[in-house]
């Protein structure tokens, strides 16, 4: 069963998909501050992916955010299902909330077992998002 997630943030945009156990994160050799901010996850037996096109996300993620294993799967996993919640409530209203910030769904489904590294990735990316844009998704936000 083929499961894919997308969602296109931010002036430029982000999209998310699922992966789950084995995973890759690509990078280039150039420099931070010169180099495009993609991280890339994938499994290609589950065909779950996860790509996030973003300025600064993965400086932020490698420097910011709290090492793999700090949560636990149900943790995140708990958090993931209210900020993409309450992220497509925002999307279904463009008068409301920026259409530039909250462009398209995430279809992030809460009974498919994603794994660690793809809820990680989707966590770190709604706190970063929240930081930066100076957004609120669910009550605290934690400052990183």
């Amino acid at each position: 069963m083929k499961n894919t997630a997308y969602i296109i943030a931010f002036v430029f945009f982000a999209i998310i998909g699922c992966t789950t156990s084995k995973s890759t994160i690509t990078s280039t050799d150039k420099p931070l501050s010169t180099q495009k901010d993609t991280v890339r996850i994938a499994n290609d037996e589950l065909q779950y992916e996860v790509i996030i096109i973003d300025p600064g996300f993965s400086t932020w993620l490698a420097t910011r955010a709290y090492p793999r294993s700090y949560h636990s799967q149900s943790y995140l996993e708990s958090k993931n299902r209210i900020y993409v919640s309450e992220w497509n409530n925002r999307v279904m209203q463009p008068h409301r909330y920026s259409p530039n910030l909250y462009e398209m769904t995430i279809n992030y489904d809460p009974n498919v077992d994603y794994g660690y590294e793809v809820n990680y990735l989707i966590y770190n990316y709604m706190i970063y998002f929240q930081n930066t844009y100076k957004q609120n998704l669910d009550g605290y936000v934690p400052m990183r």
